[in-house]
Parts: C-alpha cells; structure tokens; sequence
C-alpha cells in the first residue's frame, strides 16, 4: 500500500509571487477573483476591461487590501477583448511589465436579452466575439508567456468563466440569452479542446460555471425573475452565489492543489443545474 505523501500542506493553497492577468476584472466575479489571487499571494495581477477608470478604480481598492504580500500589486491594463487588435494591445502592456504569466483568468463576456423573433444579428454576433472568439485570441497571443515558466511540477493555468446556461438550457422567452447560452456551451468545448492541446506545453485550461450570482450583468434578469429572494429560495441550497465562491474555486485550479486538473467545468451554483426548471427561465 502506497502511503498518501503530502509535502508541504500549508502552502498547497498558495499562490506566492505568481503573475495573474484577469480580462473582466474591474467587477463581479471578475473583482472577486483578483482579489482572491492578490490574497493567497500573488505578485503581480493585470485588470483588464474595456474601461481604464473602471480599471483604475479596481486597482485602487484592490491595492487597499490590508494582507497583501509585500510588493504585491494590481496592475491596471484596459483593452477591449472582443477584437484582436484589443487582445495584442493588452498582451503588449502586459509584456512591458513581465516576462511571464502564470495565471490567466478569461472572464470578460456579455450578454443580451431579446425574444427570439426579433433577436438581432449583430447583438448575436457581439456576444459570440467575445465570449468565444475572444477566449480563443486571449489564450492563443498569452500562451508563449504562460509557457515561459511553466513545468510538469508548476503548470500555468488558464480559467475560462463559463456558465451553467452552457450546461443546460438558459433564459428563453421575451429577455432570451441565445447568444448568451451557445457562447457559454461553445467556450466550455472549447477550454476542452485547448486542455488536451497546452497540456503539453506545461498549461492546464479549467472552466468554471457560475449560476445566478447578483451582479451588473445578472441583475435585471433576476428582477424579472422574481427578485433574488425568490430565486435564492428556490436554489436546493437556499442562497445564491457569493464572491468568496468564485474565489475558492479560482484559487483552488491555479494553486498546487489543482495542478493536476485540466480540462474540468466546475458548476457553482448551489446544485441548481440538477434541479428541474431552475435554468429555464421563462420570462
């Protein structure tokens, strides 16, 4: 019998003096996982969107933190990741600063909502740029900086936000997400397909799956839903999502303790994929 070997429990957690880039990382989910990464230990962290004073603004009370590591910093990097010239201007700041990354957190995305006889084309093709087109660029142009330090021991690692609305079916009727839902399904296939090519290469791609957190992008349908109070009750745990669950499942896949996870989509959602008629919202 094989006796279970865990060297250095205390840190398997940690992420000390890694560098982090986190597109969508001036709000929601994206914030909350910034700072969870400035928080066990990271270096150096990129916030990125398309707004510089909503980067800036994000830098500033994330700098603020009090338990920082020493030296620790968030780096303010705005761009527009739906197009490529956006994705090579942010790789561009990013490599005037460091050699390497270690941790890439492919949160920007949008949504729309319109019944689907009068769903618009450009707003179905807005969403698919950059919730998978964008991925896609934003992997591609930062994997020789992530391969830079990466090994069998310490592999980079790529987290693609996703959703459970790629898992099952999202929000129909007059405010219905399509594009929303297929990027969503499209990006998860999509972090699969990337976790068996950078394998490889030293880099693990992992997707997580958020279901109803309150938030810039989710408020209005959970107004038109009832109200977060309704939905909280209906949810098998009886709450929505916080930011530290965001956190804890970020920290988990680009610390030691996920490093032989690849090619995952973690649902957190408080188990309401599995619970009939959560997801299908008819509004």
């Amino acid at each position: 019998m094989v006796e279970a070997q865990l060297h250095d429990f205390p840190s398997l957690f940690s992420l000390e003096g890694k560098v982090a880039v986190v597109t969508g990382g001036s709000r929601g989910l994206g914030l909350s996982a910034a700072s969870a990464l400035l928080q066990a230990g990271a270096s150096k962290v990129f916030i990125s969107s398309r707004k510089a004073a909503a980067c800036d603004a994000a830098c500033k009370a994330l700098n603020a933190l009090p338990n920082l590591r020493p030296g620790a910093q968030a780096i303010s990097v705005p761009a527009d990741g739906a197009t490529l010239e956006g994705v090579k201007h942010l790789l561009a700041q990013v490599s005037a600063q460091t050699d390497h990354v270690d941790i890439l957190l492919a949160n920007a995305g949008a949504t729309w909502g319109e019944k689907f006889d009068t769903h618009p084309d450009s707003a179905f093709a807005k969403v698919m740029d950059l919730n998978v087109r964008g991925v896609f660029n934003l992997i591609r142009e930062f994997a020789p900086l992530l391969q830079k330090r990466a090994s069998v021991e310490d592999p980079s690692r790529v987290v693609i936000t996703s959703s459970v609305a790629g898992l099952g079916v999202g929000t129909l009727g007059k405010q219905g997400t399509y594009g929303y839902s297929a990027s969503k399904a499209a990006v998860l296939h999509l972090g699969r397909n990337l976790a068996v090519e950078l394998g490889p290469r030293g880099i693990t791609v992992n997707s997580i799956c958020p279901g109803f957190f309150p938030s810039k992008m989710s408020n209005g349908l959970l107004d038109m839903a009832g109200g977060a109070e309704k939905l909280a009750k209906a949810n098998p745990m009886r709450r929505l999502g916080r930011g530290e669950d965001i956190a804890g499942a970020v920290v988990f896949l680009t610390s030691r303790a996920g490093a032989h996870v690849n090619g995952a989509a973690i649902e957190i959602d408080g188990g309401a994929l599995w619970q009939k008629g959560e997801l299908h919202l008819k509004l």
